[in-house]
């Protein structure tokens, strides 16, 4: 009989991790898909953008650049860059039809690019992961998911982002750089809230430092076993704190090896699959934690790529005045 009761106590437990890892269905209806973004609102927009407290702005985001770190490791390719046109090439090639002393009046450059939709400051779209054959909001490949992309949550449906923006600088909270691979706490976070005195608020933008961004030029060492926020403090975040989206600067928000045996991406399929929250990797935070700008008027906008995964983003910070 004690045999019995471990084998149905064990079935119980695995029944209950197989609860909390189901594909959530959204509160804001059966169409939605933009997830937690509901969260903003005119009158929420319009309040933290009066808050704005001079001209200055911040830059969140990286440069491309062929050599740039990127998350290969499935094979995804890499950013790449060539020319199209040069001053001497269209002289010889003529290419206008034009003639030589037309194009050597007029000089003409022009290039392309190639990359992977999840490289540089960018937000991943609630399509990017799933849980057990389905998306957010029970969408599934089979009805959702054509040759062209996504029908559902593609990147082209994430707005205009406009929302309090708040930076949990975790690298000057412990005071030196982060080990390989550190897993960065909820007690991590609130002792750095602490320190900055300041507490988060609904429909909050949090932006995690693990202070990665400084080594983004370099990217063997900025891709080197990097440090990443874990399931218990984004859980803290979401179900305590109730945070409209998260950021941070290193690749891939969370860390490896996996905290986990059955889910190699635990913190993206919680985010994206069962809470319907968006989130941005490889930002620079730097110039935020060096001024010690900890809350401001979140901005950014993603290049609306019809049914895409992720998109490019560029973030912005625009300090605000403190509520008396």
């Amino acid at each position: 009989m004690k045999k019995y009761k471990c084998i149905l106590l064990a079935l119980l437990l695995f029944t209950k991790v197989e609860a909390q890892e189901a594909v959530g269905i959204s509160p804001w209806g059966p169409n939605d898909e933009i997830g937690t973004l509901n969260m903003m609102t005119e009158a929420s927009k319009l309040q933290i953008l009066s808050r704005i407290a001079s001209g200055k702005s911040y830059d969140l985001s990286v440069e491309y650049f062929v050599g740039m770190p990127s998350f290969h490791a499935l094979g995804d390719p890499p950013y790449q860059y060539w020319l199209t046109h040069t001053p001497n090439g269209t002289i010889v090639d003529n290419p206008n039809g034009k003639g030589e002393a037309m194009n050597r009046k007029v000089s003409y450059t022009g290039d392309a690019i190639s990359m992977y939709t999840h490289m540089g400051t960018h937000i991943d779209a609630l399509n990017h992961f799933g849980l057990n054959g389905k998306i957010w909001n029970g969408y599934s490949p089979e009805e959702h998911l054509g040759d062209k992309g996504w029908k559902k949550t593609g990147a082209e449906t994430i707005p205009i982002i406009i929302a309090r923006g708040v930076l949990i600088d975790i690298r000057s909270a412990k005071g030196e750089r982060l080990l390989p691979n550190y897993r960065i706490t909820a007690e991590d976070i609130k002792e750095a809230l602490k320190k900055q005195h300041l507490a988060l608020q609904p429909g909050d933008v949090v932006l995690i430092r693990t202070g990665q961004a400084q080594y983004y030029q370099q990217a063997s060492e900025y891709l080197d076993n990097y440090p990443g926020i874990s399931l218990d403090a984004v859980k803290w975040l979401v179900e305590d704190q109730q945070i409209m989206l998260l950021g941070a600067d290193n690749l891939s928000l969370e860390a490896f090896p996996t905290e986990r045996a059955d889910n190699w991406v635990p913190v993206h399929t919680y985010l994206l699959a069962e809470k319907g929250m968006m989130f941005i990797e490889q930002m620079n935070l730097e110039s935020l934690a060096e001024d010690r700008v900890f809350e401001f008027a979140f901005i950014a906008s993603s290049l609306k790529l019809r049914g895409a995964s992720g998109a490019p983003m560029r973030p912005i910070a625009l300090p605000i005045n403190k509520l008396k």
